[in-house]
């Protein structure tokens, strides 16, 4: 279901928006270099590997440019 937006910092804007899709990709890193030595599948990250958590979605005023969670432009939105 679609919600209406409203930058919660410009507080203007209502139409313009950049949708930024996260995607997590668990890895394990050599300590000293930093370059990846294995790459994981989600669920196969093993028990020291805890899952992303965050939003799936993250939203960006194309006026203003403030980047937050999408709920708090969907909550800005409910409350004006």
């Amino acid at each position: 279901m679609s919600n209406p937006y409203l930058c919660p910092n410009c507080k203007t804007n209502r139409s313009r928006f950049n949708l930024i899709e996260q995607v997590a990709k668990p890895v394990k890193l050599d300590a000293r270099s930093g370059d990846v030595i294995e790459q994981y599948e989600s669920q196969s990250a093993g028990p020291l590997h805890l899952t992303y958590r965050g939003p799936e979605i993250r939203v960006q005023c194309a006026t203003c440019g403030l980047i937050e969670d999408e709920q708090m432009f969907i909550k800005r939105a409910q409350n004006h």
